[in-house]
């Protein structure tokens, strides 16, 4: 769970666009915008390599600090510039303590199935709500002993104590268990063909 609340000292912007944007980059500062409801956003400059960090927590609680005020927010978008992938600009949504909020979480698996089959995840992110106190960063599927055809679907899901699935089809498999087509021979099999006498070409009776 994402317990900790992440601290990030900004400053308040009053230029924007473009060109502010790049000398912001360039000082080694994120612009970025804090929405509150229908209240006025507040834009922001953030130090660039502790926000960076920061977004390594998926849906991490973060206090946003700007001269004499300060938010409680969680990040609602993150614009990459698709070469660099640096930071171009992040987007926040403020939160209250003790709010429910709807977040998206990564699917995780650990355990190895049984024999050569594989997992498969078919659905990655998981919408979820939850306490911003306690914000989950993965949901993790377990598929130790499971073989192949086996399922994991939505209902069957073991969440966090507090949160709740925002999904309609709890039918829907999360986790896939099959072989692969191009699955290597298994050692039985592996066994079973050195066994197998060998063809002499040579011998047209053979």
């Amino acid at each position: 769970m994402a317990n900790t609340t992440i601290v990030l000292e900004g400053e308040l912007r009053t230029e924007f666009g473009k060109g502010p944007s790049r000398r912001m980059r360039a000082a080694q500062q994120i612009p970025a915008t804090i929405y509150a409801g229908g209240d006025q956003p507040v834009y922001v400059k953030l130090p660039m390599k502790e926000t960076t960090l920061a977004l390594r927590h998926t849906n991490a609680l973060i206090t946003v600090k700007y001269g004499e005020g300060s938010k409680l927010a969680v990040v609602k978008d993150v614009q990459r510039n698709p070469v660099k992938r640096i930071v171009e600009h992040i987007d926040f949504y403020e939160v209250k303590a003790g709010e429910k909020i709807d977040v998206e979480v990564p699917v995780f698996v650990e355990g190895t199935p049984k024999g050569a089959a594989v997992a498969f995840v078919d659905i990655q992110e998981l919408k979820v709500r939850a306490d911003v106190s306690n914000l989950p960063e993965r949901i993790v599927v377990t598929v130790d002993g499971l073989a192949d055809g086996d399922k994991v679907f939505l209902k069957d899901l073991a969440l966090p104590e507090g949160v709740e699935l925002d999904m309609e089809d709890l039918d829907e498999s999360v986790v896939t268990v099959e072989v692969p087509q191009d699955a290597p021979l298994t050692e039985v099999t592996q066994e079973q063909a050195e066994n197998v006498p060998a063809i002499d070409e040579s011998n047209p009776a053979a």
